[in-house]
């Protein structure tokens, strides 16, 4: 229950953190705002600044950033709506950029203390390996690509190929400062003998550590981070393709029950506080990821109307009716409230069934 309590604390802080860069970012441009909450409902306490009310209300799940003429016609110059276009836009994605800068500050917070990391570049094989030598791989040869998807990380070495489903690959390395091609590679898991005498399925290659410096420290940070975003891009390209459906799919109540799941299989607290940041560090960046996708009633959305907005603009010298794009605002909210009723109906059968 404990770790239940911890996710849910964990969700809204990381919505909170969102509506915090739209209130960042309007006050730094002169924006107005009338309210800065933190959390949803009723107000438990509130506090008149010299023109912005801060609140905390009763359901820590979130909060929000309320705009002068955010969501409607103001004759204040200082009004969302009568700034510029460039100033709207920072305001817009500046809740998404605050969502990826805390997934990385919490990978960051996960790798210290860390001695060292391991990269991408090849420091060995297993004996048996059927691909070594001038014209494959060699000791020293750096892998930077698997079938164009780029390396961030160790990790997506195995993640890349295990999407291929056996079929060869082609890999992109850097030998001596030279970029070079290996096409048609079987980088399928066999039966080896690591290292340790044990045998089981491997890859067969061996991976450099790289010493922990502050500068590979950020930039291992980072990697996740992007990596992230290449996870909630392959999952979307899955279910649009048929590889994942709808039954996959997972909303707030599976969010909170995983995290929950996280913390109680883990072997001790320490073990379970790790765990549950570096999910919530992957869900911050798929916040991130996902307000920016241009869909009617997220900030990616009214990013995406802005831009047709400005082209129209200087194409016609007028701008758009915003009652129309209210209306398709409107129209994709009702669809994106529905789509949550569904997820969330799937989250609570999955979770009874178990």
């Amino acid at each position: 229950m404990l770790y239940i309590i911890l996710a849910i604390l964990m969700f809204g802080i990381l919505i909170a953190v969102h509506e915090l860069g739209h209130f960042l970012a309007a006050k730094a441009l002169g924006v107005r705002v009338n309210e800065f909450a933190i959390g949803m409902g009723p107000q438990l306490l509130s506090r008149q600044g010299k023109e912005t009310v801060y609140s905390l209300r009763m359901l820590p799940a979130g909060g929000f950033c309320a705009m002068e003429g955010e969501d409607e016609d103001s004759n204040d110059p200082r009004a969302f709506g009568n700034q510029k276009a460039w100033k709207r836009f920072i305001i817009l994605v500046a809740g998404a950029f605050m969502n990826f800068l805390t997934g990385v500050i919490l990978i960051m917070v996960l790798l210290v203390g860390a001695q060292a990391f391991v990269g991408n570049t090849v420091s060995g094989f297993m004996d048996g390996f059927p691909y070594q030598g001038e014209e494959y791989l060699m000791p020293g040869d750096q892998i930077i690509a698997i079938n164009g998807e780029r390396i961030y990380v160790r990790s997506d070495f195995n993640l890349l190929l295990s999407r291929t489903e056996g079929a060869p690959v082609d890999l992109t390395v850097r030998r001596d400062g030279k970029t070079l091609t290996l096409t048609g590679l079987d980088l399928s898991l066999r039966e080896y003998v690591d290292e340790n005498g044990q045998t089981g399925y491997y890859y067969g290659l061996y991976f450099a550590l790289e010493k922990a410096t502050p500068l590979n420290w950020i930039k291992y940070s980072l990697g996740n981070a992007i990596d992230f975003v290449r996870l909630v891009r392959l999952s979307l390209t899955d279910l649009f393709t048929g590889r994942a459906g709808m039954k996959d799919l997972t909303g707030p109540i599976g969010i909170i029950d995983t995290i929950g799941q996280v913390g109680e299989q883990s072997v001790n607290v320490t073990e379970a506080i790790q765990n549950i940041i570096y999910f919530s560090a992957f869900l911050a960046v798929n916040l991130a990821v996902m307000n920016l996708l241009p869909l009617p009633a997220l900030d990616g959305g009214r990013v995406f109307f802005l831009l047709v907005n400005s082209a129209v603009t200087a194409v016609t010298r007028r701008k758009l009716d915003p009652k129309y794009e209210g209306y398709v605002h409107m129209a994709g909210l009702v669809l994106l409230l529905g789509l949550m009723v569904v997820v969330a109906f799937n989250d609570i059968v999955r979770i009874a069934a178990r």
